[in-house]
């Protein structure tokens, strides 16, 4: 199915998420990719025929690395406002530790403020269109997807995937974290959608189907809950090694034990000392091919775009 001609789908590679691009008579860019791929989103922007500095919002549909990478760049050089849930934009205009989880997971995110904090019903006016706000959590506790109801279509963040699931962190979306996202798929699911833009991955033009696979996906996960642990700390772990281009394999273990997520994981839910969950961590890493060795570096095992140096190094913070 063909999107109509004023909505522009960016399928971006890791570390960057999907960007989508609503050219109404008041343009929005919705997220913003990784931090070090933001020359090439401006550069795309233009080719659409839309200059940053002419975006009447930048809404962010949660506030991980890979989704408010670009935003400091675009609100500070262009003016962009920005506008996200209402309780992550709370964490980032007030300084909090916790916003975009960059010191947990240990993802830069350059500061910025969120200028129109946003809830669940909220319509934004885009001039010659509406554009509704879905609280969607699970994921994030403040994850929104964005609903053109006239058209039917979704832009549903990284709520739903055409071809794998978000991961899950209860120990820092909370212990329900795994049923609320099952819950927001319910809901979701009764939703008249024709097209779907995810945060991740190609378009999504069966929606039911996607939105059953994910439902599965997580019942299973309710069953074995170690597969919400697996999950998570391959995804973690394998950006990790995406934005630093590799790890020296010699260093992974005191890396890993210097992670509060894979203290979390390994303790909480794997039952065992962060020390000997490093080893069966390790060996699943390479059989699943989330990571490989490759001259004495633990690289990433999926498709990336490698960062530059500067952002390969990175340790800014929303906070800062």
């Amino acid at each position: 199915m063909v999107l109509p001609d004023w909505i522009h789908f960016w399928q971006r590679p890791f570390p960057s998420g999907n960007v989508v691009l609503l050219k109404t008579t008041r343009p929005v860019l919705i997220d913003s990719g990784y931090g070090s791929d933001v020359e090439g989103l401006v550069a795309w922007l233009v080719q659409t025929g839309t200059q940053p500095a002419a975006l009447q919002w930048l809404i962010n549909t949660h506030y991980h690395s890979d989704h408010v990478g670009g935003n400091h760049f675009l609100q500070t050089r262009y003016q962009v406002p920005i506008a996200a849930h209402r309780w992550e934009a709370d964490m980032i205009n007030q300084g909090d530790r916790e916003a975009c989880g960059a010191e947990y997971l240990d993802q830069p995110v350059e500061p910025y403020q969120v200028d129109r904090p946003l809830l669940d019903g909220d319509i934004l006016d885009l001039g010659d269109r509406e554009l509704g706000v879905i609280h969607t959590p699970g994921h994030t506790l403040g994850h929104i997807s964005l609903y053109l109801p006239e058209e039917k279509i979704l832009i549903c963040g990284d709520a739903v995937q055409a071809r794998d699931v978000a991961w899950i962190n209860p120990y820092r979306e909370g212990a329900g974290a795994l049923a609320r996202m099952m819950l927001t798929l319910q809901q979701l699911a009764d939703l008249d959608v024709k097209i779907a833009l995810s945060g991740h991955g190609e378009i999504i033009v069966d929606w039911p189907a996607a939105v059953q696979r994910a439902l599965r996906r997580y019942e299973k996960w309710q069953q074995e809950p170690e597969k919400v642990g697996w999950h998570a700390c391959k995804r973690i772990f394998a950006y990790k090694l995406m934005i630093t281009n590799g790890l020296p394999i010699k260093e992974a273990p005191d890396y890993l034990l210097q992670q509060a997520w894979f203290m979390d994981f390994s303790r909480h839910l794997f039952g065992v000392p962060p020390a000997d969950f490093i080893d069966p961590f390790m060996t699943e890493m390479a059989r699943s091919g989330a990571a490989r060795i490759d001259r004495g570096k633990l690289v990433a095992g999926g498709s990336y775009t490698k960062p530059s140096g500067r952002w390969a190094a990175s340790r800014a913070r929303p906070y800062d």
